[in-house]
């Protein structure tokens, strides 16, 4: 499998993992929380076989970038959670990393 094929499949788990985390409501609901864990294992399962191809701190940097972008979206249209504009503001710094460390790296 393709290494960034394999580190999108890891982030789209992640912020599953994230989305359902919440959804059990500290463990209160705990079909979501176990959805969660099965949620957070795939995608470390997804992300190793990125990590024996791509240097761990653009992996790694991407993955939590995205997936801090992708878990504040969901927050905002799901949850309809509120951010201020420095926080957006800085989120989309992360992302602005995250598209540059994948623009600037090689395999």
């Amino acid at each position: 499998m393709n290494a960034w094929v394999a580190l999108v499949i890891a982030i789209t788990l992640e912020v599953a993992g994230t989305f359902l985390l919440k959804l059990s409501n500290g463990f209160e609901k705990q079909h979501w929380g176990v959805l969660s864990i099965a949620c957070y294992s795939g995608c470390f399962l997804a992300l190793a076989p990125a990590m024996k191809v791509l240097p761990v701190g653009v992996v790694y940097a991407i993955w939590a970038g995205l997936g801090i972008v992708a878990a504040t979206a969901l927050g905002v249209f799901v949850f309809h959670e509120k951010l201020g504009t420095v926080q957006y503001a800085c989120i989309a710094l992360v992302l602005i990393g995250a598209l540059g460390l994948r623009l600037t790296t090689k395999a």
